[in-house]
């Protein structure tokens, strides 16, 4: 957390020399954006994007007319081992947009909104990896991490409790339907709803 404040700074004046300074200036909406990526590996420092998907969410709702789903071909092939998570192999995602011309659609949809994810910090790693080498700028945007949302709210009912943070477990704790798990439209969706099940919803009943 100390590196990230130390960084800030020298990132917001970088950015002043790309069309996303906007994104240095503090929110003051209320709209925050789910976002999933399907990635070629687990290695925040080398893994490639594959395909992402956002959503927005306003005023208690999953905004489905603004939502954001790219494919991204990655530099390099899609690992064998990789294939059986996220069922999207090499001739799947021939043709699609390179990194480069995907970064700036990613950076406009969302803004300066808050980002909310499942293991969130993953992904931000690895959208923040590629800001820098484009940009020379870290991502702002304040992080919401589901889990932490989650044990924040049922700890308060359950203090005792062992918690289990598994999607496939918080989505049943919260009678949230999966829809299209490890595909990232269907992951940032599902996610969205158990956010707003989390804040609005009844209380949650554990297993």
């Amino acid at each position: 957390m100390q590196l990230v404040r130390l960084l800030r700074p020298f990132d917001k004046r970088r950015a002043k020399q790309t069309p996303f300074a906007d994104m240095f200036t503090p929110y003051q909406g209320d709209e925050i954006v789910s976002l999933d990526c399907e990635t070629t590996s687990l290695d925040p420092k080398s893994a490639e994007i594959i395909t992402l998907a956002a959503v927005k969410i306003c005023q208690q709702k999953v905004m489905m007319s603004q939502k954001l789903s790219i494919k991204i071909q990655p530099k390099t092939p899609i690992n064998a081992d990789s294939i059986p998570v996220h069922h999207i192999r090499n001739q799947d995602i021939e043709g699609a947009m390179s990194i480069e011309q995907a970064l700036p659609l990613i950076l406009n949809f969302i803004g300066n909104r808050p980002i909310l994810g499942y293991f969130i910090k993953f992904d931000l790693a690895v959208l923040s990896r590629y800001t820098e080498q484009a940009y020379g700028f870290h991502l702002p945007n304040r992080p919401i991490e589901l889990c932490h949302v989650y044990y924040k709210k049922v700890n308060t009912y359950y203090p005792d409790a062992w918690l289990d943070h598994k999607f496939e477990t918080l989505a049943t704790t919260l009678d949230i339907p999966i829809l299209g798990r490890h595909t990232a439209m269907g992951d940032a969706i599902t996610v969205a709803l158990m956010y707003l099940q989390l804040n609005y919803g009844k209380r949650p009943s554990l297993l």
